[in-house]
Parts: structure tokens; sequence; C-alpha cells
């Protein structure tokens, strides 16, 4: 994608909710050389934050609803957490969960769009986000995948004022142009019980490698590597608790 940082509107963290933090931790360790650091407080209820140097990547924790499947969630980044809730809920969406402080970091949400993808909104105040994006193992695109593509950038481009870019087939979202992320239709080549939903791909250097290395860590491929025409070589990955990720080769003109 083609920013680097935190900025208002843009994917700013990234959070991945585990049936079996501890094997999410080795997985992760070994598939893109993440450190983890386990917040010690004990509200923090096991939130462990991800580093590649000392650039905080990612997140890892528990399932708070035992019910729900392990999953990544993708956070945006916004000036007023309790302004842009109420932008959700006007267009559409629905928030179930915030706004909340956590400690002294940021304020949280997490909401629904009105197809039901889940995504979640960050003002941050110690903590503005992810310190490193589109580098090896860090988060370098966002993609929306959902059954009602006219709905879904009416709602997105209310709530956040994302441009949009398009091709035949393939919509861009951007802050101020810059790309950060894109949206697919889905069709019937998605089985019915496959909800809408944001997907996260992270940067490799060898998407092949990275698969290899992913499966033989105990997690599967659900597309193997393919280079996409006039794009990245890119592959979408299933770990072994079952969240869904995609990686792309770093260093791609296009940011993806």
């Amino acid at each position: 994608m083609k920013l680097d940082a935190p900025v208002p509107g843009g994917p700013c963290w990234i959070e991945l909710g585990t049936g079996d933090l501890q094997a999410a931790k080795r997985f992760y360790a070994e598939l893109f050389g993440w450190r983890a650091q386990t917040d010690p407080r004990q509200d923090a209820d096991g939130y462990t934050v991800a580093h590649l140097g000392q650039a905080a990547v990612a997140a890892l924790g528990p399932l708070y609803q035992q019910d729900r499947p392990c999953a990544w969630s993708v956070s945006f980044a916004v000036t007023d957490a309790d302004v842009s809730a109420r932008l959700v809920t006007e267009a559409g969406g629905k928030v179930p969960v915030g706004p909340m402080d956590v400690f002294d970091t940021g304020r949280f949400v997490v909401a629904l769009d009105p197809g039901g993808a889940s995504f979640q909104l960050w003002q941050g105040r110690t903590f503005p986000g992810a310190g490193l994006f589109n580098a090896p193992g860090s988060l370098g695109w966002v993609e929306l995948l959902t059954r009602d593509p006219e709905r879904a950038e009416t709602f997105y481009t209310t709530v956040f004022g994302w441009t949009v870019g398009s091709s035949e087939n393939y919509v861009q979202w951007g802050v101020g142009g810059a790309d950060f992320g894109g949206m697919i239709t889905m069709d019937e080549k998605f089985p019915p019980e496959v909800p809408p939903h944001w997907l996260p791909y992270f940067a490799v250097a060898d998407v092949d490698a990275s698969t290899r290395t992913a499966v033989e860590a105990g997690g599967s491929a659900l597309m193997e590597p393919t280079s996409v025409p006039d794009g990245p070589r890119i592959a979408v990955l299933r770990d072994p608790q079952g969240a869904v990720f995609g990686v792309y080769r770093a260093g791609h003109e296009d940011g993806k």
C-alpha cells in the first residue's frame, strides 16, 4: 500500500483473535519472524504485541467469545472514535462494542458494515498503531470481500471519506488517492456460509517460500501462490487455528 504510517482513515493496526495463543505465537514467529511480547497486566487478558525489530506490527489475543471463529481484525485510524461510531450507524452499519477506552493507549470501537463485515476504529493516544508497514512480515494491504459492493462503497466513503479507484475487475480504496486496499465481490464461487469480511495481506520476500513455511508449520493454503496480471504474486493462507490471511511479494510497484 502507498501508506507507510497510520493516518486518519487508513489501516493502522491488525489483531488476531485465536483459540490457542501459544500455538499462534509459534506459528507466526516461524512464518514472519515475529517477537511476541505479552502485556503482563491482568486486565489485558493475555494481549500480545508482535514486533519486528523494535516496531510493533500486530497483536494476538484470546477469543473473548468462545463461539467466535479465529480471525484477523483490521483497525482503521480515526481522530474521534465517538463521532466515527455515530457515522457508522447513520450510514447503515452497527456498533456492537464501544466506544471504549483501552488503558491510556487509545479509544476503540468494533463496527459492522451493512453487509456484516467486521472492522475496528482506533483513536490513538499513546499508541497510534503499527510502527512498520509494507516491509516483509508487516501489514501491506487490506481487502474487503462483500456481496454488495455498491452499498459497501457508499458506506465506507461516507464514514471515512475514502477515495475510490477502479479497474475492470477491482476497486481500490485510498486516503487522498494513496491506495491501501481493495474490494472483491463475493460471487457464486464463495460458499454461502462464508460471511463478508476484511482480509489482511502481509508483505513477504518470497510468496512461494512463505506458503511452504506456513504449510510445514501446520497451516494450509486456500489459494496457492498466483501471479496477478499487472499485480504482485499473492497467496491466501490459513493458520492452524483457522484464521485466514494473505501474503504478497514485498516491493511491488503498485503497493500490493
